[in-house]
């Protein structure tokens, strides 16, 4: 890779033209129901399923993207889609509805910030000029795949997060206005043994550290190269964590790191550690977080989605639960 061991600097930089984000009930109680684009009133937004509800966000956002950057349907190359599902069917089946050529991607939690990677790399390449990025996740659709049936009323452990009802998408293209990714760092899978799936930010938290450290040491960077350091969804207890692993290596993040599952709820509601999903970076960033660009109070942006690569089978079996982060750096 050109930019180092993991790391890949675009010459021709993707322009993020347009975002989009779409959030649940729950969302709208906490910290940023002021920047999303649109709220749904009730989770199963007028559909007889929340699979059927998590779909039309996620359509919702994909839609609303394209139009906002002022582009045509046929215009766009490809979606890059990705949810928690088993086979990503909100993806799949949002796809269906839309004439657009079609990746369906999984990294769980991480996923959004593969589709960037990915998108950005093939505009630089020169292979593709308008590349949609999208993610979602469901509160109710992941806790019964994931946990227990919702009818069960199981409570929440103190480490647990509460999964994000929203979709997000960006709109990546070659030319234009707008924020820029100028490099973006191809995450490792991270194990560090932890087997408890209702502490999803002890196990995220070194792939963080891992992509964080592997991002400025193959720049040759500091920290205060950006203004924030932005995490997807360690919740509290990961950001902690995040924060300590890579202080144990000499890098110190701690006074420019934010975490969008512990930026998106209030610690009133009961959601213990914070939000996770797919859909939860996809969200805050695609809101919160590009206005902030926009309006030039971040200028550079360490942009570090996270995902636990699990399942309920392989929980049950005992197996450790392997992680993942990519990093996009973004500069105005």
């Amino acid at each position: 890779m050109n930019g180092g061991k993991q790391t890949i600097v675009f010459d021709k930089k993707a322009v993020i033209m347009s975002g989009y984000g779409i959030a649940g009930p729950k969302e709208k109680e906490g910290n940023l129901a002021d920047f999303f684009d649109y709220i749904i009133e009730d989770d199963t937004f007028g559909e007889k399923s929340y699979e059927r509800a998590e779909c039309k966000m996620h359509l919702r956002a994909i839609e609303s993207a394209i139009e906002r950057a002022k582009l045509r349907e046929e215009q766009i190359d490809v979606l890059l889609c990705g949810d928690l599902l088993n086979q990503i069917i909100s993806s799949s089946f949002t796809a269906r509805e839309l004439d657009i050529p079609f990746l369906g991607l999984y990294n769980a939690c991480s996923t959004f910030g593969e589709a960037l990677a990915l998108g950005a790399i093939s505009i630089s390449g020169g292979f593709m000029t308008k590349v949609s990025c999208s993610t979602s996740s469901h509160f109710s659709t992941a806790e019964r795949q994931y946990r227990y049936p919702l009818e069960l009323g199981t409570q929440m452990t103190p480490t647990a997060q509460w999964t994000v009802t929203g979709s997000g998408c960006s709109i990546l293209s070659d030319t234009g206005e707008g924020p820029k990714i100028s490099s973006v760092t191809i995450g490792k899978v991270i194990d560090y043994g932890e087997i408890d799936a209702n502490n999803m930010g002890a196990a995220m938290a070194p792939a963080a550290a891992s992509t964080i450290i592997a991002h400025l040491r193959d720049l040759g960077r500091m920290p205060d190269y950006y203004d924030m350091i932005l995490t997807g969804d360690l919740g509290i207890f990961g950001s902690e964590l995040v924060n300590k692993l890579t202080a144990s290596e000499g890098i110190f993040i701690a006074d420019r790191h934010e975490d969008c599952g512990k930026m998106i709820f209030k610690t009133e509601q009961t959601v213990r550690m914070g939000g996770s999903g797919a859909g939860c970076s996809s969200l805050v960033f695609n809101t919160y977080v590009l206005q902030k660009l926009r309006s030039g109070e971040i200028k550079k942006l360490l942009f570090v989605p996270t995902g636990a690569l699990l399942s309920r089978e392989s929980s049950l079996q005992g197996e450790s639960i392997p992680s993942i982060a990519h990093a996009i750096s973004i500069e105005v």
